[in-house]
């Protein structure tokens, strides 16, 4: 048994989880975890003029130095960090990234866009019998789209798409206050339909039946129960059930913000920018459910990088 150490430098948090993993990959999930450590960062919002900032630098390198020493008083063999929008898409990423390994004493593998729906797909597919549909991973900075393969075709062969918009870039760029109004959400639809539209996506990338990675994805389901009277870990959203939340806030938005601190006190702000997202790529693509998914990229990493690499 190894004890391995995965840090996920995202645009919202940045969180290390620590797995102890079988030699033997047989079988569906061949690790379990031992600890679980989240610090919301934010950090999309230190990018200013497409720069990543000094203060960005330097908080996420306390972050990571934080972490790191968690990892070395639990004994981890190997601790990874990987980075995802927020360092790949700014200006300065070469830089920023140099930056942090250098305060920190430790390497960032820097994903691509490519890589990260890759790995997103690897992690979703553990333990989940997965259909025909779209998966979606709605991060701080970005959201993939990555097209399921029919059975027996390759991963690796998975159309995918990077769409350079997060709930936290949304936040930061589209909403004043705290719960963005009606004409902000509507800014926010407008913009991600026009990244849609200079994509281009294929027609495959339509499906009726989604699935869904993220910390986004899993907050709209807990808002789910605890604002429409829903079982406590619904499996799925239902664009019915999408729809009744955006009634709630327009209707009622300090139920809403009770019911939100209720149900993601972390992701307040980012809540309803993850939901115009959800519900902007189900009426552009088709879609008319959501599967929540278990496992996610960090577990992809686990698995192809760490396990199989």
């Amino acid at each position: 048994m190894a004890r391995l150490g995965v840090i996920d430098l995202g645009s919202n948090s940045v969180r290390l989880v620590i797995y102890e993993a079988k030699k033997d990959l047989r079988g569906p999930k061949p690790f379990r975890t031992l600890a679980d450590e989240k610090k919301m960062a934010g950090l999309a919002a230190y990018v200013e003029a497409g720069r990543f900032t000094d203060a960005g630098i330097a908080r996420a390198a306390d972050i990571l130095d934080g972490h790191l020493g968690i990892a070395r008083n639990l004994d981890c063999d190997r601790v990874d960090i990987f980075a995802t929008a927020v360092l790949r898409n700014c200006s300065n990423s070469e830089a920023a990234v140099s930056t942090i390994e250098e305060a920190i004493g430790h390497a960032i593998v820097l994903l691509s866009a490519e890589e990260e729906a890759a790995l997103g797909l690897a992690g979703a597919r553990i333990g989940q019998d997965m259909g025909l549909g779209t998966l979606i991973d709605i991060g701080g900075g970005s959201t993939e789209l990555t097209v399921l393969a029919e059975r027996g075709h390759a991963d690796k062969d998975a159309r995918s798409a990077s769409l350079p918009l997060g709930s936290v870039s949304s936040y930061a760029q589209f909403v004043r206050l705290v719960l963005p109004d009606a004409q902000e959400c509507a800014a926010i639809s407008e913009h991600l339909r026009s990244l849609l539209a200079d994509a281009g996506l294929s027609p495959a990338f339509r499906h009726r039946h989604f699935y869904g990675i993220g910390g986004s994805v899993r907050a709209i389901v807990k808002m789910q129960a605890q604002a429409l009277a829903m079982p406590a870990k619904p499996a799925r959203i239902e664009r019915s059930a999408l729809d009744a939340l955006f009634g709630l806030l327009e209707s009622d938005a300090s139920t809403f913000a009770h019911a939100a601190v209720k149900a993601a006190p972390d992701r307040v702000h980012t809540l309803v920018p993850g939901m115009v997202i959800v519900r902007t790529l189900m009426a552009a693509l088709g879609g008319e459910d959501v599967t929540v998914c278990k496992y996610g990229i960090r577990e992809g990493y686990l698995m192809e990088r760490m396990l199989r690499g």
